[in-house]
C-alpha cells in the first residue's frame, strides 16, 4: 500500500480528484440553480466530461521521466489500470447525479464521451506530453458543439462527442479512441519532456 499511496501523491492523483469533484460540483449547482429542467443540457455534459478528463490530465506523467521507463517496474499493466481508473472516476462522478434534481446523462452518452477523450488525451500525452495532451480533445470538443453535424458517416466520425447516444458510428469512434489511447499510453507511457520543461 505504500507504493500505491507514493504513486498516487507523485502523479498528483488527489488534487486532480479534488478539482474532478469540484468542477463536477460547480457544474451540478449551476444547473440546479439556473435551470428548472431536471435533464442537463447535452452540450452542458459533454462540456463537463471534458472538463473532467482535463483534470485527469495531470495524472499521466510522473515527475520523473527515466523512472517511467524502468525496467524494474512492469510498467504496462500499472498504466492500463490507471487510465481505467480514471474511466470510471470520470463516469462515477456524473452518473452519481443521475439520482439528483440535475441529471447529467444519459449514462451511454457520459460512459461514451469519457472514454473517447479519455482515448484522445491518452494518446496526445504519447505524442506530446501530458501537459499538452488536452489540447486536441479541447479544441476537438468545442468544435464538434458549436458546429454539430449528422446524417453523414464522415461528419458523424467528426463530430462525434455531440452526436445522440444511440449512434453506432460515434460509438465506434469513441472505442477506436478509447482503445488505441489504452493501448498506446500502455505500452509507450507519456513522451519525454525537454530538459527545460523537466527541470520547472
Amino acid at each position: 500500500m505504500r507504493w500505491l499511496a507514493l504513486y498516487l501523491r507523485s502523479r498528483r492523483v488527489p488534487i486532480a480528484l479534488a478539482a474532478a469533484a469540484g468542477s463536477t460540483t460547480v457544474m451540478w449547482s449551476l444547473w440546479s440553480i439556473f435551470s428548472n429542467e431536471r435533464e442537463v443540457g447535452a452540450p452542458m455534459v459533454i462540456l463537463t466530461v471534458l472538463l473532467l478528463v482535463a483534470a485527469i490530465t495531470a495524472t499521466l506523467a510522473g515527475p520523473d521521466d527515466a523512472l517511467e521507463r524502468t525496467a524494474a517496474l512492469s510498467w504496462p499493466p500499472r498504466r492500463a489500470a490507471h487510465l481505467l481508473a480514471a474511466l470510471a472516476v470520470v463516469a462515477g462522478l456524473l452518473l452519481a447525479t443521475l439520482v439528483t434534481g440535475a441529471r447529467f446523462g444519459p449514462a451511454w452518452l457520459v460512459i461514451r464521451d469519457a472514454a473517447g477523450l479519455l482515448g484522445l488525451t491518452a494518446l496526445g500525452a504519447v505524442t506530446i506530453g501530458a501537459t499538452r495532451s488536452w489540447f486536441l480533445p479541447l479544441g476537438w470538443t468545442l468544435a464538434s458543439i458549436v458546429f454539430p453535424l449528422s446524417g453523414v458517416k464522415s461528419s458523424e466520425i467528426l463530430t462525434w462527442q455531440s452526436q445522440i447516444p444511440g449512434n453506432k458510428t460515434a460509438a465506434v469512434t469513441a472505442a477506436l479512441l478509447g482503445v488505441g489511447g489504452l493501448i498506446a499510453y500502455a505500452v509507450a507511457g507519456p513522451a519525454r519532456r525537454a530538459p527545460a520543461e523537466a527541470a520547472l
